[in-house]
């Protein structure tokens, strides 16, 4: 299989590398997008020229990413559908689960260094007890009741419920991390209640526990996408490895949980019992497509802006729900395509809400300002940073997904550099700020790394 797969998924992993555009060579100082997937070292990568036009890896960029867009859809859908005719002959969540936390186990590690992917970087003990475990857990407790909602409910009416992912965001954020939203964003959640009410309210097949595990999961994928987004701004871990981790951790946790509630029971059913062939089949193709959902989803993450990506999953979930619809033929009334409509809208103005908010932030906080420099003022542009050595380096723009292209692609984990006393913990994610970057000598290598997690080329 994993020879079947390294050609086509050779090449587009090709294309992901050079797609970020600009000269990562040691010498130049030429920026771009961070490549999507690195060899794990800061010199020696090529792509486009930061001097010459540009409109070859723009073109280049588009084509990637409408065309990952478009597998991620395809691949999401087959994989909601599957899962549904499983659940169907197969009424065992908590075994589909593990089925595809074994595939995110057994496949990652053999293709991601195939592709490359860097390693991730040292975690303490502590630190992996208190967010990695977590994590882990949650991820497993939000795939069973994902399940469970499919199994109960048709799968175009949990996607609907799974709209209201924004509100438990706002509220979880509020709780957590004390984050207030502005006046528009609170208003954006009412088409996505409105819609889900009647969604609820008009569903044929409608089902309480469905319902309920539906908005269980909704619930532990935003806490995911919370804890996740702190987890990589202070590691530095790469995002396809914390799939891996968690994905490991989660399956062998779970492993005694399973053989006391599944297992026997597995055992006894008629389609494993006769060797039916299609059920084993399907089960094996729903591990494998949702493996390749997640590689997807987090492709797409880190190639666009924040709200693209939201927009992105928003037409996502519209196109599950009308494939659904079209092959699994489950009845809808126009009012309950209503509600689904609604709710979709919803998320789209919780998005639009929110990149207003986050440029408004950008307008008033555009800095990240660092301890006086020598040669400069707090809050100058010109400002340089200085190291043990002596060597300076220019405030760099701390982009969205954590990297920052100069000098020779530095990843800040922790979200800033503690040497100088910087911090940029209050800013979202979307606002681009800029920090000084200091590197040690013993960093001056392509291949250098520090051991407490907080500076690291990759």
């Amino acid at each position: 299989m994993a020879m079947l797969l390294k050609r086509p998924i050779g090449t587009l992993v090709s294309g992901l590398r050079s797609v970020g555009g600009g000269n990562r060579n040691s010498g130049g100082g030429g920026g771009g997008n961070t490549p999507l997937l690195d060899n794990g070292y800061a010199g020696g990568g090529t792509g486009v020229t930061a001097t010459g036009p540009n409109h070859d890896g723009g073109m280049r960029q588009t084509l990637t990413i409408v065309f990952l867009c478009i597998l991620w859809y395809i691949v999401s859908s087959s994989n909601n559908v599957i899962g549904k005719m499983i659940l169907s002959e197969f009424p065992y969540p908590m075994t589909v689960t593990m089925i595809q936390l074994t595939s995110i186990t057994v496949y990652s590690g053999p293709f991601f260094n195939l592709w490359g992917v860097r390693k991730y970087v040292d975690i303490s003990w502590r630190y992996y007890f208190t967010f990695i475990v977590p994590l882990a857990l949650g991820k497993f407790l939000a795939s069973v009741t994902s399940h469970i909602s499919i199994w109960k409910v048709p799968v175009s009416y949990a996607h609907t419920v799974k709209a209201t992912m924004p509100l438990f965001t706002v509220i979880l954020s509020r709780v957590i991390m004390r984050e207030r939203q502005t006046k528009a964003v609170y208003l954006s959640l009412m088409p996505i209640i409105v819609g889900v009410g009647i969604a609820t309210l008009t569903e044929l097949s409608f089902d309480v526990i469905g319902l309920i595990s539906a908005l269980i999961a909704t619930m532990g994928f935003s806490l995911q996408n919370i804890f996740s987004k702190k987890v990589l701004k202070e590691t530095g871990v790469h995002h396809l490895r914390l799939l891996h981790i968690l994905g490991r951790l989660a399956l062998f946790m779970f492993l005694p949980v399973w053989i006391y509630v599944d297992l026997f029971n597995v055992m006894k059913h008629p389609s494993i019992v006769t060797g039916d062939y299609r059920v084993i089949a399907l089960l094996f193709t729903d591990g494998v497509l949702n493996w390749l959902q997640n590689i997807l989803a987090f492709s797409v993450l880190s190639l666009v802006t924040p709200l693209t990506y939201a927009v992105a999953s928003a037409s996502k979930r519209i196109f599950v729900i009308a494939i659904s619809l079209f092959v699994l033929g489950n009845p809808v009334t126009w009012l309950n395509v209503l509600g689904m409509l609604v709710a979709i809208l919803g998320v789209l103005c919780y998005n639009r809400a929110k990149y207003f908010a986050r440029r408004q932030q950008d307008t008033l906080l555009p800095y990240a300002y660092g301890a006086k420099d020598g040669a400069g003022t707090k809050g100058s542009s010109s400002t340089l940073a200085s190291n043990s050595n002596g060597r300076r380096y220019q405030y760099a723009p701390l982009h969205a997904n954590g990297g920052v292209p100069v000098p020779e692609n530095v990843l800040l984990a922790n979200g800033g550099a503690s040497a100088m006393g910087t911090t940029v913990h209050s800013l979202m994610p979307s606002v681009a700020p800029t920090i000084p970057i200091t590197v040690s000598s013993n960093m001056a290598t392509s291949n250098s790394s520090s051991t407490n997690g907080r500076l690291l080329f990759v």
